[in-house]
């Protein structure tokens, strides 16, 4: 019978360690200690790092004083009143030693060069909602990390059902919900969107993310809220103060970022005059992901080191514009207008009266990183004309430069169906 049990794999024992203000050994300053020491400066743990060279992240984490770097190879003693060691040299003889070390102190050690040696191991892990998964499948780390994977999608997406059972504090967010892609939200956004009992919705917002909302949560067309005596932004403002006043979590969903032409800092006053906390969530903005999921670049080595972008909501001659369209036309770089399209005959007008060349390069790309996205290409000189022809309509990108030249054409960055005009 003890012959026997000598052969049984028994599974591992899993635990999770509190680390915090605990002293941690790191050995070998290489790729695996870059993968494993952010997790380990996040626990809190008083990490040494023991290794004669590092990567430059490393080193970087090493002058920031996350980490103290002592700059040599093991020697005997090193891991004296550590609670856990990484050991990750190149050397085997080293890994030995240090594991044999930690062996005789009783201190839990996880070797990168022969998992069978150590006395830990590290499970492929993931976060999601304030859960962290931790999953270990032996000697599988594939299986480990696609485990892991799938849980964590699955929570974030909502697929997984793991409702919080103690109570939460409501909360009010505004989110940025990214061009127009749905899988350009950020993971924040996803989940507080997934936690919220009131969603207010901007008409460019990535739509498609409303149908995954679970019944019960109240969706608000910002665009339909009645107005009554208020201006549309002042009505937008109230329903966030009403609905946070009444206990609900609230996100304010965006389209690009809340305050790259979102009006997202008038929501945020609006809510801290009423004693309102809010959390935002930045989003990826149009003016740079649209042009890029359209193949154009809005800087390039040689060709444009600056990109400037304004809102064309309103015409040049207009009394309200802010923008001092003769400096734009000054400008060597990239031009990216928002809202530009029923008003950009006019903005190409002032830029060629300012002296900015005709025959500058443009583009208009319509409905940006979504399945109907459209590139259309012209001139400051015919660009007027080419939208009327070519009936572009908003939401479009405008890019004005020499860059609308310099991009392979259209990219795969999630859309589909996109089509260049």
């Amino acid at each position: 019978m003890a012959e026997h049990a000598e052969h049984v794999e028994h599974p591992a024992y899993p635990v999770g360690l509190r680390l915090s203000g605990r002293r941690v050994v790191v050995f070998g300053g290489g790729q695996v200690a870059q993968r494993r020491l952010p997790t380990l400066i996040a626990s809190g743990a008083d990490i040494t790092l023991v290794s004669p060279s590092a990567t430059p992240s490393v080193e970087a984490m090493a002058e920031a004083g996350e980490i103290t770097w002592v700059r040599r190879r093991y020697q005997d003693g090193d891991i004296a009143d550590a609670w856990y060691a990484l050991v990750a040299t190149s050397d085997p003889v080293a890994n030995a030693a240090a594991s044999a070390e930690a062996e005789r102190t009783k201190t839990w050690c996880v070797r990168s060069d022969d998992a069978e040696a150590a006395t830990a191991w590290t499970p492929a892990t993931g976060r999601s909602e304030g859960v962290t998964v931790a999953v270990l499948t032996g000697h599988d780390p594939r299986r480990s990390a696609t485990v892991r994977d799938a849980i964590v999608e699955g929570l974030r997406d909502g697929s997984i059902s793991a409702p919080q059972h103690r109570s939460r504090e409501p909360f009010v967010a505004l989110v940025g919900g990214g061009p127009g892609d749905p899988d350009l939200i950020t993971v924040r956004g996803r989940r507080l969107l997934a936690e919220a009992d009131v969603v207010i919705a901007d008409r460019l917002g990535p739509r498609d993310l409303l149908n995954e909302l679970p019944p019960h949560v109240e969706v608000i067309d910002a665009a339909k809220i009645p107005y009554g005596r208020f201006m549309a932004q002042e009505a937008i403002n109230n329903a966030l103060v009403e609905h946070a006043k009444a206990g609900r979590s609230v996100v304010r969903l965006k389209g690009g970022d809340p305050f790259v032409f979102g009006r997202g800092m008038e929501e945020a006053q609006a809510l801290a005059a009423e004693g309102i906390a809010c959390t935002v969530v930045p989003g990826i903005s149009s003016s740079i992901s649209v042009p890029g999921a359209a193949g154009i670049p809005v800087t390039h080595r040689g060709v444009a080191h600056e990109f400037t972008v304004v809102s064309g909501h309103v015409a040049p001659d207009d009394p309200r514009s802010l923008v001092d369209w003769a400096a734009m036309a000054r400008l060597t770089g990239t031009l990216v207008v928002l809202m530009g399209v029923d008003k950009i005959g006019k903005i190409a007008e002032a830029l060629v009266a300012h002296g900015k060349d005709p025959g500058t390069p443009l583009a208009l790309i319509q409905e940006g990183t979504t399945a109907a996205q459209r590139r259309v290409d012209a001139t400051l000189a015919t660009v007027a004309e080419t939208v009327v022809a070519q009936d572009v309509r908003p939401p479009a990108v405008i890019v004005i430069g020499e860059v609308v030249g310099e991009g392979p054409g259209k990219l795969a960055t999630g859309a589909s169906g996109s089509n260049q005009g």
